[in-house]
């Protein structure tokens, strides 16, 4: 497969398959006259980085999520140790989001929103 075809396959642009390859994530073989040459599993690599992506998993949590994949002797340990890591960030982000909206939310309620320049909005961006 060339680059097009494993793009439409896995979903990814070539530009992040470009990006893959750059930093060692996937290895395609070249031909002679330089294009990369795709196989089945650096297809099926792609598709796995791409899902990976899609859930939140930063590109090192991609590279060891890799490599526990390719090693057939790996703990699921392992595994799990990076998949509950990566969840507690993604709840962390959650409860500091709904701070946010909590915020926000009193905020605006409190603002009149009208002619006067009383904004009690600004008055909590510009504290110390």
């Amino acid at each position: 497969m060339n680059i097009s075809d494993v793009a439409k396959r896995t979903g990814l642009p070539p530009k992040t398959i470009r990006y893959y390859e750059d930093i060692g994530l996937i290895r395609p073989a070249r031909d002679t006259n330089g294009y990369r040459r795709f196989q089945e599993t650096d297809a099926h690599k792609l598709a796995f980085l791409g899902r990976a992506r899609a859930l939140g998993f930063s590109i090192e949590d991609c590279r060891t999520l890799l490599a526990l994949y390719e090693d057939e002797t790996r703990a699921s340990a392992d595994v799990k140790r990076v998949a509950q890591d990566h969840l507690k960030q993604i709840e962390d982000k959650l409860a500091q989001l709904e701070s946010m909206r909590d915020t926000l939310t009193h905020l605006v309620h409190e603002c009149a929103g009208d002619s006067r320049p009383d904004c009690p909005i600004l008055k909590d961006l510009a504290r110390e």
